[in-house]
């Protein structure tokens, strides 16, 4: 990967495969994280996460906003951390737009209660891309050098 449009690319295109993270807030909950699935409608606009408000994450969200989620794409051939500040925001239209089968099943609707959708707005991202992963993870096992192999292979990327 040669420049930053490239890693960016590679970054978005994992996550719409992959779409699992582990999200967490700065501070809260002693830093864990939560498995959550992200969702966005193109490169350049939020990451939302549909989330239940009995979630620790929301219900501390009042008073912290900086978060950050780990990314690994299934294959390994990508991995990111990901920053940017987190807030609820149940905007309709988004609901409707984002709403999908999976979504539907945790939730007795659109309506529920319960229900609150959370946007990331994402400031950077730190992505690591090894395109023979399982090249690579065969060489380490066997002892060998792997510098060279994942060298130049990752990248700071601002966002949007």
């Amino acid at each position: 990967m040669s420049n930053e449009n490239e890693f960016k690319k590679a970054f978005f295109e994992a996550l719409k495969t992959d779409r699992t993270v582990m999200l967490g807030i700065d501070g809260v909950d002693s830093g864990h994280t939560r498995p959550m699935t992200a969702q966005f409608e193109d490169e350049s606009g939020p990451i939302w996460f549909f989330s239940g408000n009995d979630n620790v994450l929301v219900q501390q969200l009042h008073s912290h906003h900086t978060a950050i989620f780990a990314f690994s794409a299934k294959d390994h051939s990508l991995f990111a951390s990901v920053k940017g500040s987190l807030r609820i925001d149940n905007d309709r239209a988004v609901i409707d737009r984002l709403w999908n089968p999976f979504v539907a099943a945790w939730y007795t609707g659109k309506d529920d209660p319960n229900l609150a959708l959370l946007r990331m707005d994402a400031t950077s991202v730190e992505i690591w891309q090894s395109e023979h992963s399982l090249l690579t993870g065969i060489k380490a096992l066997l002892g060998m050098d792997v510098k060279e192999d994942m060298s130049g292979n990752v990248a700071q990327v601002k966002l949007p």
